[in-house]
């Protein structure tokens, strides 16, 4: 609402004054006014004025630091040239003179571009510039002395990109590639501090009449002192200011009673490490905006700035280290306070487990050792949902507080705390605070003062929120303007108590009246951006693999380690590696809501952490094979934690390759089987496979019967021992589906419900089914199906032997040419002659592929199930939960499109369907039908996010009783129904890993061992041992960390065994702290530990040094 409008509704406030309230509105609109959205500066906060001296320019498409820049040809430049393009970067040599007339003023240099700049003085960076963040001033003297230098040379590095980035159209868009910058002013200005104040105060008190109602008194008062302070102040008389400021000191100064809800104000800035920007500018977005951050901190000493994600921290210090001397140096007075705990703002739902406890495992140990301390509060405002096992995993690395508030973007429900406790899939709980305000972006107007205490959905439980000021996202932070805001309205009565403050007081204050708050129970699940757990497969695909690479390293690490008193452990490369990794589960990365540069420069990361991890996997097997006896081959290994029996492609002389079934005993290593005798005989059903007259093709191996019909689609499932049918009666599994996909704004980040109003099946063409491998130990068949006029998809369905779940490999493929033909002819014949074996693959014959060249559609498969149930299951980090098949409330129908990791299970009693995936995270189940999210094609802010080749795999797995394994449980050995079970007892978990982490065979540079040998088994199917993995501290080079966590959900007691030379065993937190009480005793080579449902331990293991 504008001033002139207040004025006239305040015409029955005030009643007999000599100035009218329309008086009122028109002259501090004329005189004081300021636009609600930016609030350009009024005319007369600066005086007198002269241009620089001179301005030069150099134009570079690379980010050069400071010492190579100035060295370069500069020539001369004027304002309002342009400069560019996009990403480009272009130094600004600034030589100015103060005039002597300026001497006892404050002389600002003015600077206005729309590109990002940064002041560089003495070869130190001293400003953050930009107009999207309301800096467009530089301080050179606060009052220019005497003495003071009144010549000068400055550097401005632009880049050529706003604080949102460079979207053509919108913030959004995919970069405008050609866009051109230029400054718009350069000059010195006398700045008067005295007209700051008074547009300040007037902006509150005006600000305080709106807000609080014309029924309030205290707003009636404030708009009695502005008209007052406007007739007394005669904007040509700088004396009258003085008895302006008087008359606001006086309102100011009249406070509020104890009862008043306290606001604890930090300054905020919130940098995405990646998103509308490259990587590398986000390292500069932390110089702009931190080094802005340090000059208030200077200025303002009970300021307080919070600052997350050791990554950016880390950059600074290579790249700025004066900078991060500096910080360094404020957080030693408590001014300067890291939060968060984390390598970077990860996403919530996407990462494993394992990979999240990285993330404050890397996080707090950086914090530990460059600022002398861990966090205390996990800090994540800005990700799209929130785990239900972080609260545990938060305590495990010593938090216990998180602050967030992105659920109140929710768009179907409002959440209904504010600040709560938050309790886990384990019953862990954490104190867990929203800012009322909805922002972690405010700028300390009455306004966003008032909605964080009209908001607040927890009154008179608690009287403390937080309150986050500065700009964010693209960084920027505070301003001194917000600064003084906030310090004026300190403690005026009509409005809640502002105190500049810290997380850490904030949370001693809620902590102080917890008694009566709510508790939350599961996981937050952000009622919007479910189009996230789809959008940029490739990066999905990445993540997925990528964890399960350096998963294997570090298992395969540790026992050599543990078998050669020679082997160096590679903790510094692995670490290098899992930063990477950890980098690119940022909350716009890994999720695919970045631009195309973001995208490239995480394909780059996840192949190097391939290319360094396969390095690393054969060095490690190289350890373990040195000094045994037996012919040179392979060694087969099992990085998963119970044997296995599987079948396996191995390399035979010339190239070719051929299938064997092999047995790896849990976590360990096993010689592959000689060539002649790669086809042993099956102690179970082989594989059998029939094509009918009508062009359908069966798949049996005795356990599990696959009928596709003859356009590739599944017509049947059937449990062979119980003859239970699997598929519902009259539909149809393996369907693909094509839905349009056109969000309201959020292009890569939402899928909206009414999406699915929109479902078209894609019909395949009779008889395009073919036989693959033709039995035995596998048998398959493929098909070809035209997804649209431009994409096309190929698939081969597979079933081993012994194996209780049918896999589907699938190649989506863009065009109607002829690149099929290489893979058609190999199907049918197995591998092509030359493939090498791929150490990470699980497949043994080519996958197929997937080119997808579609606009805004959305690729789904489906499988209706026979089976009835109001909850279906889905796997989550270190365990599972359940969601509603139904759309009965608001809560169930928000929960259209979730996230999902290696699994998801529909199951009734006795009976269930489980659907497993190597690389996706969206799915969802209404009803009775599976559905799993293959592919979107959004266009914003990447406009080829998902075009072009895709290979996944996702199996189907019927479960009726559990499986029980002779004579232990071996994923794919042989198989009798035992008692009727759930999911559980049947072994999906197990299955799920089984796809995901396939069997190693690692080429033996010399004699591979002899014999089978286990490092680590369980005595329960209900435990998983995730991690193996050296030590953190230096002190425990010879010291193995262990991870497990409870995956049923039950109470149990499990035996460990080892084959290891151990010497002592404790239990340890997620940061490898030592529990004082967790010593182990050790009887048999075997350790006792009990879990209750979904809790994740951690232990130490001493080894003794082996004798090589």
């Amino acid at each position: 609402m504008c001033c002139e409008a207040v004025g006239q509704r305040s015409r029955r406030w005030i009643e007999g004054t000599h100035v009218s309230t329309r008086r009122l509105g028109a002259r501090v609109e004329t005189k004081w006014s300021r636009a609600r959205a930016y609030r350009p500066l009024s005319p007369r906060l600066f005086g007198d004025s002269c241009p620089v001296d001179a301005l030069s320019s150099f134009l570079t498409p690379e980010r050069l630091p400071y010492e190579e820049a100035i060295q370069q040809n500069f020539s001369p430049a004027q304002v309002g040239d342009s400069f560019g393009p996009t990403w480009w970067t272009c130094w600004f040599r600034v030589e100015l003179t103060i005039p002597e007339a300026w001497v006892g003023q404050e002389v600002h240099l003015r600077w206005e571009s729309d590109g990002e700049g940064l002041v560089w003085r003495d070869g130190e960076p001293v400003q953050g510039l930009t107009k999207e963040g309301e800096k467009t001033s530089y301080v050179l003297n606060e009052r220019l002395g005497e003495g003071d230098p009144r010549s000068l040379t400055l550097y401005v590095e632009v880049a050529c990109s706003g604080l949102l980035g460079a979207g053509k159209g919108s913030m959004i868009a995919a970069p405008d590639p050609e866009k051109m910058f230029q400054v718009s002013r350069a000059e010195l200005a006398v700045f008067h501090q005295d007209v700051h104040k008074l547009l300040v105060v007037l902006e509150l008190l005006l600000g305080m009449a709106k807000g609080l109602g014309e029924d309030n008194q205290r707003s009636f008062q404030a708009l009695y002192t502005a008209n007052q302070m406007v007739n007394v102040c005669d904007p040509a008389q700088p004396k009258t200011f003085s008895v302006a400021q008087a008359l606001a000191c006086q309102f100011f100064g009249q406070h509020g009673g104890e009862s008043q809800h306290t606001l604890h104000a930090m300054g905020h800035c919130h940098i995405d490490t990646a998103w509308l920007w490259p990587f590398e500018e986000t390292v500069r977005k932390c110089a702009r905006s931190w080094v802005t951050a340090v000059q208030l901190m200077e200025r303002n000493p009970e300021f307080i700035f919070v600052c997350s994600q050791a990554q950016q921290l880390l950059w600074v210090k290579s790249h700025y280290p004066g900078l991060y001397t500096r910080l360094q140096e404020f957080a030693c007075c408590g001014q300067f306070v890291p939060v968060g705990g984390t390598w970077v703002e990860m996403d919530g739902n996407l990462p494993s487990g394992e990979a999240m406890v990285r993330q404050f495992l890397q996080g707090q140990n950086f914090f530990l050792q460059e600022f002398g301390k861990m966090c205390s509060e996990f800090w994540l405002p800005d990700t799209f949902g929130y785990s239900a096992q972080l609260p545990q995993i938060m305590l495990g690395c010593g938090i216990g507080r998180f602050l967030t508030q992105k659920l109140s973007w929710n768009l179907v429900n409002s959440f209904p705390h504010h600040t709560f406790f938050w309790e886990g899939l384990d019953g862990s709980r954490v104190l867990t605070h929203f800012p009322p305000g909805n922002s972690y972006g405010m700028q300390g107007s009455v306004e966003e003062v008032l909605k964080t205490v009209t908001n607040n959905r927890d009154k008179g439980r608690t009287n403390h929120s937080a309150f986050l000021f500065g700009f964010g996202d693209g960084g920027g932070g505070p301003t001194q303007t917000m600064l003084d805001r906030l310090k004026r309205l300190g403690n005026t009565d009509g409005l809640p108590r502002v105190q500049l403050s810290s997380p850490g007081r904030l949370f001693s204050a809620l902590e102080s009246t917890s008694g009566q708050l709510c508790t939350w129970v599961g996981e937050l699940f952000l009622e919007l951006h479910n189009g996230t757990y789809t959008s940029q497969a490739q990066i999905k695909k990445g993540n997925r693999e990528c964890e399960r690479i350096l998963h294997d390293v570090e298992l395969l690490s540790s026992l050599a380690l543990a078998r050669s008193a020679q082997f160096l452990y590679p903790a510094a490369q692995l670490q290098c590696l899992w930063r990477l990794l950890l980098l690119n589960q940022f909350h716009d990365v890994v999720p695919g809501s970045c631009i195309q540069l973001v995208a490239e420069d995480a394909m780059c990361h996840y192949k190097d952490i391939r290319s360094h991890g396969n390095k690393l996997l054969s060095t490690a097997a190289a350890a373990l094979c040195a000094g045994e006896p037996g012919p040179e081959g392979l060694l087969v290994v099992n990085t998963l934690p119970w044997k296995r029996t599987e079948v396996l492609a191995l390399p035979k002389p010339g190239g070719a390759h051929s299938l064997a079934l092999v047995t790896v005993p849990s976590m360990g290593f096993a010689p592959a089987p000689a060539p002649t005798s790669l086809q042993p005989l099956v102690p179970q059903q082989p594989v059998f496979v029939v094509q009918e007259p009508d062009g359908s093709v069966t798949l049996d191996n005795g356990i599990i019967r696959v009928r596709l019909d003859p356009t590739g689609r599944l017509s049947s499932l059937v449990l062979v021992a119980s003859g239970r049918e699997a598929i519902a009666e009259g539909a149809v599994g393996n369907q693909f589906v094509l839905f349009d996909d056109v969000p309201l704004y959020w292009d890569a980040w939402d899928v909206m419900d009414y999406h699915l109003e929109t479902r078209r099946p894609v019909l395949g063409q009779v008889r395009t089914l073919a036989v693959g491998t033709e039995g035995g130990l596998r048998g398959s068949a493929w098909f070809l199906l035209q997804l649209s006029p431009n994409s096309r998809l190929s698939q081969e369905v597979v079933l081993d032997v012994g194996c209780p779940y049918v896999r589907f490999h699938t190649e989506v493929a863009g065009g109607q040419g002829s690149g099929y033909l290489p893979w058609m002819r190999l199907v049918g014949m197995g591998p092509a002659p030359g493939l090498s074996l791929s150490l990470p693959s699980p497949h043994p014959l080519p996958c197929p592929q997937v080119h997808w060249h579609e606009a805004h559609k959305f690729l789904k498969v489906e499988f209706p199930a026979r089976v009835q149930s109001p909850q279906a299951t889905y796997e989550i980090q270190f365990g599972h939960l359940q969601r509603p098949t139904h759309y009965n409330t608001s809560w169930d129908w928000a929960r259209f499109e979730v996230w999902t990791h290696r699994w998801m299970d529909l199951s009734e009693h006795g009976f269930g369907l489980a659907l497993l995936n190597d690389c996706k995270y969206g799915a969802s189940v209404h009803g009775n039908v599976l559905s799993l999210s293959l592919l979107r094609a959004p266009k914003a802010p990447d406009a080829f996010a998902d075009m072009g080749r895709h290979e996944f795999t996702y199996a189907l797995m019927p479960h009726k009783a559990a499986w029980e394994r002779i004579p232990h449980f071996l994923p794919c050995a042989p198989l009798r129904p035992a008692s009727p079970g759930s999911f559980q007892d049947a072994g999906v978990i197990r299955a799920a890993y089984t796809l995901n982490f396939p069997l190693l065979a690692l080429p033996a540079p010399g004699p591979a061992p002899a014999a089978a040998w286990s490092a680590f088994s369980l005595s329960t199917p209900a435990v998983v041992l995730e991690t193996v993995k050296q030590a953190e501290a230096p002190a425990e080079s010879r010291t193995l960390l262990l991870r497990l966590y409870e995956a049923y959900g039950s109470h149990v007691d499990c035996w460990l065994h080892t084959s290891l030379l151990v010497q002592e065993a404790v239990l340890c937190d997620f940061l490898e702290r030592r529990d004082p009480a967790g010593q182990l005793p050790l009887s048999d080579a075997s350790l006792k530990l009990t879990f209750s449902p979904f809790q994740v331990r951690s232990l130490l293991l001493v080894l003794q040094t082996p004798s090589d």
